[in-house]
């Protein structure tokens, strides 16, 4: 049973603004390649994920600095608010170069509104339940991921490309004013300012979170491979609906993020890290030598326990080593190492593969091996000096 003593309304919310906000972006993104070719870009359809993962990342050291100084709700609704605005753009949109530009604007809303909402979670949440919060929040931005696309496709077939980007930035804004209704976390805010917008040195990055980063970014390697090369190799191995494998992936992480979360609380963030990391590996090169259909699936299958379990888990670890004053900083030097590891992954994957079959199993490879560093690492380190003050039930 969840102690209802810590998940209170504002938590419930918060899970609900989550839901509705990754809802929002990721009920386009299926249909936006044929958008594109409407206007006339079809060879630029490799740019439609590259460029909102670009202002991700750019967004994540602002995005942390100002969720410490000015306060968690404003930079969780900006990214709402940037979805709104953006998805109600598309349908007004008549050239290719306004298209990219649009995506680069929309890329920030995810560098913006999951840096809050951890960050929001990890004050209203006390450290030994902390796990558990993160593998509920997401749990619901699952929910959001899995089901956005398919009620995408079902309203642009039902009714129009229009109606689905209008339905997007319905979405989007019922999740900010979800926001709104909660109260703030942070006490002490600073007034708002243009030199809250200046990035240091210290600003890009937070020293205590170095294991989690690290782990973070070898691991979010195999995330950019595998939305990269999985959806070519499925259809070679004769599975034609390439959404399948993604189905089976975010199914099986959904099943898991709950139970992975609650274990590092009950056993430490290590622990359960050193688990999911071997069977990231293990997925790896699985689905590096699969042959069939079933290992295909088997495969993804293994891979989607395995992130399922590491997410919430790093998550949470990244809030436990953070500066309370500077949560925002740890949480989204975490994220800048995931859009790094996603970005290299699904660069270097697609160079590597460069549509010569044999090579698929060559970036499956080196994807496992770099979850085995992770695994290796997480073996070295010692617990006491990266979870200090844990203590296990």
């Amino acid at each position: 049973m969840l102690s209802t003593s810590i998940y209170t309304r504002p938590f419930w919310l918060l899970c609900t603004s989550s839901l509705l906000f990754f809802a929002s972006f990721n009920m386009i993104v299926p249909e936006l390649p044929s958008f594109l070719t409407s206007l006339g870009g079809a060879e630029y359809k490799g740019l439609i994920i590259a460029l909102f993962t670009v202002t991700a990342l750019i967004s994540r050291p602002f995005s942390g600095k100002l969720a410490d100084r000015i306060g968690r709700k404003p930079v969780i609704m900006v990214g709402s608010l940037v979805c709104f605005v953006c998805s109600m753009m598309y349908p007004w949109l008549t050239t290719v170069f306004g298209f990219m530009f649009l995506r680069l604007l929309h890329g920030f809303s995810t560098g913006f509104t999951p840096t809050g909402q951890t960050a929001y979670i990890s004050d209203i949440i006390p450290a030994e339940r902390r796990g558990e919060a993160m593998g509920l929040l997401g749990t619901a931005g699952t929910l959001g991921m899995a089901g956005g696309p398919a009620l995408g496709g079902w309203l642009s077939t039902l009714f129009s490309l229009d109606v689905m980007f209008y339905c997007s930035s319905f979405f989007a804004i019922i999740s900010s004013l979800i926001v709104f209704s909660i109260k703030e976390t942070v006490r002490e805010k600073h007034p708002v300012s243009l030199k809250l917008l200046k990035i240091e040195k210290k600003d890009l990055f937070e020293p205590r979170v170095l294991a989690p980063c690290l782990v973070m970014g070898l691991c979010a390697y195999a995330y950019g491979n595998l939305f990269t090369i999985m959806p070519d190799f499925g259809t070679l191995l004769g599975i034609h609906n390439k959404g399948l494998l993604f189905t089976y992936f975010t199914v099986a992480s959904f099943m898991i993020r709950l139970i992975g979360g609650k274990a590092s609380d009950r056993f430490g963030r290590v622990k359960v890290l050193r688990i999911s990391t071997a069977l990231m590996t293990l997925s790896m090169v699985w689905i590096g030598l699969a042959d069939t259909k079933l290992m295909l699936i088997i495969g993804a299958s293994m891979y989607g326990l395995a992130q399922g379990a590491t997410s919430p888990t790093l998550l949470a670890w990244a809030a436990d080593l953070s500066d309370p004053e500077n949560k925002g900083r740890g949480v989204a030097s975490l994220y800048i190492f995931m859009e790094f590891g996603i970005g290299i992954g699904a660069f270097l994957s697609g160079l590597i593969y460069a549509n010569e079959t044999p090579m698929i199993i060559v970036t499956f490879l080196i994807s496992g091996a770099l979850s085995g560093i992770a695994f290796l690492y997480l073996l070295w380190v010692r617990r006491k000096v990266v979870e200090p003050g844990f203590r296990a039930a």
